[in-house]
């Protein structure tokens, strides 16, 4: 059903207007961002079509691409971009409430706080790493590399480089796993010891590389997974998984050598 073929209390921006936003349910809302639909089918049609495509989680839409959006039946790249915007938007205000500037960087938590808003939902991996003081504050965040859905690569040198320009002390390196599962494989393994000895060559400090998962994460430096509640709020707590998903795969153990 088309828009116009409703009655007005049930179109989505009389809905707004007359009950406010929070009264919309998920396709509404989407509808009014793509404002029109097809011949054959109402704004609200297409915005239900889309949310199937992206198995009704907004996470799963925000890591989709562009390209893979304007895809779907009365949406093109014009009405992607604006989607893309708006969900942009929505991550940019998780993100004021998830970071503290002020704060330090202290443990794996807080890694994983800072940094889920950034990588959650993307279907391929970025790598970024986190420059810190002496006293654990950040002087800085810095995107390294994107790779696909199974693997990055880092600039080891260009990663010490930034360090030094920046005066940093220390240096926390996280990339995500697209796939869901956080546990390092042997490649995250020979990275981090590779970028444990350069730094180190040069006076600087590897304080933890963490991988983010959207269910969990991986600490490197406490070889601990820990488990994440899929709604994480800034007030959450997070815990180390059950130990039969906490335990380190025999490979990681062996290989990992420890933090400074």
């Amino acid at each position: 059903m088309k828009i116009a073929e409703m009655y007005p209390d049930e179109r989505p921006r009389e809905k707004a207007r007359k009950f406010g936003t929070e009264v919309l349910t998920l396709a509404e809302l989407l509808a009014i961002l793509i404002r029109t639909g097809t011949e054959r089918a109402g704004a609200v049609e297409v915005a239900r079509s889309l949310l199937m495509e992206a198995e009704g989680s907004l996470t799963r839409l925000y890591g989709m691409s562009m390209e893979r959006i304007s895809e779907t039946d009365g949406i093109g790249p014009a009405k992607a971009i604006t989607l893309k915007a708006a969900l942009e938007i929505g991550r940019r205000l998780f993100l004021e409430d998830m970071t503290r500037p002020d704060e330090a960087i202290v443990g794996p938590e807080a890694v994983f706080r800072h940094m889920f808003p950034r990588l959650r939902g993307l279907d391929h991996e970025q790598c970024w790493a986190l420059f810190l003081n002496r006293s654990k504050r950040m002087i800085s965040e810095d995107l390294l590399s994107r790779g696909g859905m199974s693997e990055t690569t880092l600039d080891i040198p260009a990663l010490v480089r930034m360090a030094l320009e920046k005066k940093a002390y220390a240096v926390i390196l996280i990339h995500n796993h697209p796939s869901g599962d956080p546990h390092p494989g042997k490649a995250d393994l020979e990275l981090t010891r590779r970028a444990q000895l350069s730094l180190k060559l040069m006076g600087l400090v590897l304080l933890d590389h963490v991988i983010i998962s959207d269910g969990a994460y991986f600490s490197l430096e406490s070889e601990t997974v820990y488990c994440t509640n899929a709604t994480i709020s800034p007030f959450s707590s997070l815990s180390p998984c059950l130990p039969s998903t906490a335990t380190m795969r025999p490979s990681t153990a062996e290989t990992i050598s420890s933090m400074p």
